[in-house]
């Protein structure tokens, strides 16, 4: 059973590339996935233990705005200081760090600017050459870009079996790389860097069963005859 952490879960299509995902794992895994819907809008920190206990794992996927965002963060903390294997594409990856540098790290307040432009530490950003650019999607990182995986015993190393890899991406704020450093210091690994080391595509825990965030949506090359590694 996986816990799905969303905030359009009242319609479940428009998560289907992730549903279907985790059913192309299940098969190549002998399993059968179920997934328990947990409206993010409503989850505290005080309600995520009955929310989430007994799952095996907690995926946060993609999405656009602030709503249901404190209920994320919810599911980020429980999964992270239960050990629950937790999965965050795009938003749920950038949520994983913002909950990370809050609670892990010391940096109250953080948070990504595009959902809190007022954060003192703002751990997701724009990219200093999209300041000032207006035509959002102009500005999008859309499409298959390459990776390096810089940790071949990780999580990520582990499922690719491979180094570099390729991945489609739909988003425009990034991992601000000012907070490399920090969060590092605390036990944070970047798993994943774009060819010239300046964009942060992955991150996991290591002191953790399985915690692994990928700002790409790998969904969106899952197959029933070939699941995608990471799912």
């Amino acid at each position: 059973e996986i816990a799905l952490v969303g905030k359009y879960v009242g319609l479940h299509d428009a998560y289907l590339s992730v549903v279907e995902s985790l059913a192309h794992a299940g098969i190549i895994n002998d399993v059968k996935v179920d997934i328990r819907w947990v409206d993010s809008e409503t989850l505290t920190d005080e309600s995520a233990a009955q929310a989430l206990e007994g799952c095996q794992g907690v995926l946060v996927p993609g999405g656009f705005g602030s709503r249901g965002i404190d209920g994320m963060l919810a599911a980020v903390k429980y999964a992270r200081e239960h050990k629950v294997p937790y999965f965050g594409i795009c938003l749920g990856m950038q949520m994983a760090v913002v909950e990370f540098a809050r609670h892990a790290a010391g940096l109250a307040g953080a948070h990504s600017s595009e959902l809190c432009p007022d954060t003192p530490h703002p751990v997701i950003d724009l990219m200093p050459d999209q300041v000032g650019v207006t035509a959002k999607g102009g500005t999008m990182r859309l499409g298959a870009y390459p990776c390096h995986l810089t940790s071949p015993e990780g999580p990520c190393g582990r499922a690719y079996g491979v180094q570099d890899i390729s991945e489609r991406h739909r988003h425009r704020y990034e991992f601000n790389n000012d907070y490399r450093e920090v969060l590092t210091s605390k036990g944070l690994v970047f798993a994943g860097l774009s060819p010239d080391g300046r964009l942060v595509e992955a991150v996991e825990i290591p002191d953790h069963p399985w915690f692994v965030g990928v700002q790409f949506h790998p969904e969106f090359k899952s197959r029933p005859n070939k699941a995608h590694p990471l799912f």
